[in-house]
């Protein structure tokens, strides 16, 4: 009855489109006629009221997880400053990716919502600046952990929450007036790097990898300029800071699976979360790598569609000398996959699907494809002699038929048609 319901608003909805009639201002989020199984709108204003109550004044004083925020409208003039709840104590939970892996998305919004993001605006350049608010904001960004910090605001945080699709949400925002921070202790590798001012930003973020830095706090660090010779040295809005960590370590742990002996058979892994359902299928070949997403009609990026959408990005073994256009999620899905099959000592070819359903109703950032890939990788992994029945195992779990998964696929396309030197042994 429900989904009858929902084709004949759809139909009307479709007619109406001249006039420009809002479904939400039609469903006020009672009927769910977007498809969705929760009001997207009331899940953000249900947090939203829990925190306004907690931050309704210019003072601020709580723990920073340590967090900062640096934005990219306006560049190269910016905004900058700190993510500080209004909690006292350990809050190094609410910013750490790496320990996300068994929340609800319920759970999520909370604690990011009670993140209020702190404003001053400067020259991406000025971060040598003897501004106080500029000081400080980098000193949390270089923190191993929580800081109280108190903040004065110049006028009272507001609006609703705030959600990328790179990096991750958080709560209310107003400019900063002044800040202040109790003691900090630097990440003691981070802390080296960032006084090297002859060492390269990438060599600094591959030692920091490589000595088992967390890469949500090499992403933290580079994103206030600590990295790179002393001239080159500049604030990187967090979205692209991201991307360029998960870019940089995963182009140099690919040049390492290259070195690897390739996999002996085809290996399909399952993973769920979010309501994204994650196949990855490991392929006896050489390097080559593709992404592929699905996003169901009223999810997070195809909100207004009434058919999935379905998009890809790859490489072959020579890799890409383009940006990606599925953008940070595919940087993240490869610095994942190219971790695993290093920790193998493995070589493979990679293709990984994911489904996006309408129970993903809000977006969480980059970090949630990383971490679910990173999951998806540890588990057990079905065995297969043949691609034909590796495909079959993937036919059963999506939703999607595989034929259409086939068709929006450079890989398999060309796995499933192009002749190789072993096929004629």
């Amino acid at each position: 009855m429900v989904y009858v319901r929902r084709k004949i608003y759809q139909k009307k909805l479709f007619r109406q489109e001249k006039t420009k009639v809002s479904p939400c201002l039609i469903c006020r989020g009672t009927k769910l006629l977007c498809g969705k199984d929760r009001c997207p709108i009331l899940v953000r204003l249900s947090f939203q009221a829990k925190v306004s109550t907690k931050i309704n004044s210019l003072a601020l004083e709580g723990s920073s997880p340590p967090s900062v925020f640096v934005g990219r409208i306006g560049y190269p003039k910016v905004a900058i400053g700190p993510l500080v709840p209004p909690i006292l104590g350990d809050t190094s939970f609410i910013d750490t990716p790496e320990k996300w892996n068994d929340i609800t998305i319920d759970r999520f919004v909370d604690f990011r919502s009670h993140l209020v993001r702190g404003r001053y605006i400067v020259d991406v350049h000025d971060v040598d600046s003897s501004n106080k608010i500029v000081e400080y904001t980098r000193e949390l960004a270089l923190s191993k952990y929580p800081v109280d910090s108190e903040v004065q605001f110049e006028k009272k945080p507001s609006g609703k929450i705030s959600f990328y699709d790179h990096a991750q949400p958080h709560g209310p925002t107003a400019p900063i007036k002044e800040l202040e921070i109790g003691n900090t202790k630097y990440e003691p590798n981070i802390e080296k790097a960032f006084y090297d001012t002859d060492l390269k930003a990438r060599d600094a973020i591959l030692e920091l990898y490589k000595k088992g830095v967390l890469v949500s706090s090499i992403q933290k660090a580079f994103s206030v300029g600590a990295f790179g010779e002393k001239k080159h040295r500049k604030f990187v809005p967090t979205r692209w800071s991201i991307t360029a960590v998960d870019s940089i370590i995963s182009a140099e742990l690919r040049e390492r699976t290259k070195e690897n002996p390739i996999i002996n058979e085809y290996r399909v892994y399952k993973f769920e979360r979010f309501d994204n359902r994650w196949v990855i299928l490991m392929m006896p070949t050489s390097w080559r790598y593709e992404l592929i997403e699905a996003w169901y009609p009223k999810t997070t990026w195809n909100p207004y569609g009434y058919d999935i959408s379905m998009y890809n990005s790859y490489e072959f073994y020579e890799g890409r000398k383009t940006y990606a256009e599925i953008g940070g999620c595919y940087y993240a899905a490869r610095l994942a996959i190219n971790e695993a099959l290093n920790r193998e000592r493995k070589q493979a070819g990679v293709i990984v699907l994911r489904e996006a359903h309408p129970g993903y109703i809000l977006p969480v950032g980059v970090w949630n494809v990383r971490e679910s890939v990173r999951s998806a990788l540890k588990r057990e992994y079905e065995k297969f002699d043949t691609l034909e029945e590796a495909l079959e195992s993937i036919r059963k779990t999506m939703d999607i038929p595989l034929e259409r998964w086939i068709r929006n696929s450079a890989l398999l396309k060309d796995a499933l048609t192009q002749r190789r030197i072993e096929d004629f042994k």
